[in-house]
């Protein structure tokens, strides 16, 4: 729950590098509250509670849109590529299985032009 809360802390920080574990951690746990929310939006048919829950689903869509760009794009610098490798995502399929494969690429070792390893700046 940490690595989740960190994401929203650093909110639209575009700049930097995001190690692994936040950006896999944030994505699982972002995952399992759009997962609860679907679970009660679509749980019982259509009445008053279950569109609500679609407008708080809604909402949230909406307020973690941003952190989940930023938090792709400093995974993505810190496998030294550009942010603007982001929108391979755009292409079907193919786009996103390479971008599915950037993310799940270690650290580029030691520094890079958008900053120091955050594997070593932890240990």
């Amino acid at each position: 729950m940490n690595w989740y809360l960190e994401v929203l802390k650093k909110y639209a920080v575009f700049s930097g590098r995001a190690r692994r574990k936040e950006y896999w951690y944030f994505t699982l746990v972002n995952f399992l509250i759009s997962l609860a929310l679907a679970t009660m939006i679509y749980s019982d048919g259509i009445n008053f509670h279950n569109l609500m829950y679609l407008v708080v689903d809604r909402i949230y869509f909406l307020a973690i849109l941003i952190p989940s760009i930023a938090v792709t794009v400093r995974r993505l610098h810190d496998t030294g590529k550009s942010g603007w490798w982001i929108l391979i995502g755009l292409v079907p399929i193919a786009g996103s299985i390479a971008l599915l494969i950037f993310t799940v690429q270690d650290s580029q070792p030691g520094e890079n032009q958008y900053g120091s390893n955050p594997k070593t700046a932890e240990s």
